[in-house]
């Protein structure tokens, strides 16, 4: 998971990869299925390898390693809640009584 300070970083070459993408298709006049979108967001990819180690070879799954868009870790399990403002743990059922 990715702190804000690394997230800047990676957001910075994701939104890179897609203008070059977007440029791509739309020069080349082509459908997204036909523009060889892993080549095009490699640099991503190492980006996120080189701030955790974690060689990902999704380039979509980049978008959710934000530790910002989930919660704190659940007090019963340690799992992180789905989101900040979660009150039910859906790993082992910890409610939060508000």
């Amino acid at each position: 998971m990715l702190d804000e300070n690394e997230w800047k970083q990676l957001s910075a070459v994701l939104s890179e990869c897609t203008r070059e993408v977007k440029t791509a298709r739309k020069d080349e006049a082509l459908p997204l299925e036909k523009v060889n979108v892993a080549s095009r967001f490699k640099p991503a990819l190492e980006c996120f390898e080189r701030l955790t180690g974690f060689k990902e070879t999704n380039p979509n799954a980049l978008w959710h390693h934000r530790i910002s868009l989930y919660g704190p870790p659940c007090p019963e399990c340690g799992l992180p809640l789905r989101t900040p403002r979660a009150k039910l743990c859906p790993k082992c059922g910890w409610s939060r009584n508000e």
